[in-house]
């Protein structure tokens, strides 16, 4: 079976993709999922706020940051260097040793790291980069037009300063989904990555501290990224690459099946181990042998809106005796 396919413009054997995490974060892990059948694999991403704690916590270490003076900025950006250069070491070992693509990512909350960091991914070798943004509008000062003011203004500013394919990995917080994800397409990126799984919060009773959550997905949020996928997909001038709750090899063929160009896999990576990657991709091959599919795009998007009879099924959140066969 021909599982070949593209994404963001490059040639990738399987549409199973290695999402960013920790297995993706050295490179023996990353040859082992090459090994398996990864089409392409996204490094773990660098996050501007742990450079910045490193930074503190560094020069503290040296001494109290009020010493440093007019030399601060000169410091801390050596500091960063260093904190940043096992990551970019990692990159270029990646694409020495690898034959599929390597993709950056990266989260930032200031608009002038978002310039400097993805030019440092660009030079590093990165085949390409997914802008990790998701925002969660706690902030009651917050406006619909700030959110979109930010996206539009490092969307196009990125535009002009690398020139590898740029991808956005969304959150589930936005109330016009649908209006919004078509601007973004608008925008010129090369695809949106649906959806980020957040970071959990608990409360532990006995103690009345705050814990993390258990952070894995479940394979009930499946649902929810289908459900966009399928909204979506005919509506979007950017390749959809589909995760959160992806766990077998029928959990990838119904993205497919939705319109998702690839599906990325991380949970289920971590809970049955990286060889389970050439499982999704054997389970995959099988499934098109049993339906007489020579390709994925032979019947990718198959079951997307617009081109199912059944598409009204996506829009409704409501229970319905009829609709829900109760």
């Amino acid at each position: 079976m021909n599982t070949h396919t593209k994404y963001l413009g490059l040639d990738i054997e399987s549409p199973i993709i290695a999402g960013s995490c920790g297995l993706t974060n050295d490179i023996e892990h990353l040859k082992q999922l090459e090994a398996a059948g990864a089409g392409a694999v996204i490094i773990k991403s660098v996050f501007e706020e742990q450079i910045i704690f490193d930074i503190k916590r560094n020069l503290s270490m040296m001494a109290p940051t009020d010493n440093y003076g007019m030399s601060y900025e000169y410091v801390a950006s050596h500091v960063a260097d260093d904190s940043l250069g096992k990551y970019f070491d990692l990159i270029r070992e990646a694409k020495r040793q690898l034959h599929i693509p390597v993709i950056g990512s990266i989260n930032c909350y200031s608009f002038e790291n978002w310039m400097t960091y993805t030019q440092r991914f660009q030079e590093a070798g990165c085949d390409a980069l997914e802008l990790n943004m998701a925002i969660l509008p706690y902030e009651t000062t917050l406006s619909y037009e700030d959110v979109d003011r930010l996206f539009s203004d490092i969307i196009n500013t990125l535009k002009k300063s690398v020139s590898i394919p740029v991808s956005i990995k969304v959150s589930q917080n936005f109330t016009d989904m649908a209006n919004f994800m078509q601007r973004l397409s608008w925008m010129g990126i090369n695809g949106i990555t649906m959806f980020n799984k957040p970071l959990n919060v608990d409360i532990d009773v006995n103690t009345m501290q705050l814990h993390h959550a258990p952070s894995l997905s479940s394979p009930d949020e499946l649902y929810n990224t289908l459900r966009w996928v399928a909204i979506l997909c005919k509506k979007l001038r950017c390749d959809i690459s589909a995760s959160t709750g992806v766990h077998t090899a029928d959990d990838v063929v119904k993205m497919l099946l939705a319109g998702a160009g690839t599906v990325q896999v991380v949970s289920c990576l971590y809970k049955n181990g990286v060889d389970y990657m050439r499982t999704l991709n054997d389970g995959l091959q099988a499934w098109m042998k049993s339906k007489g599919y020579d390709s994925v795009d032979q019947f990718r998007g198959m079951l997307a809106v617009k081109n199912n009879e059944q598409a009204s099924m996506f829009f409704r959140t409501q229970f319905m005796k009829h609709f829900a066969e109760l």
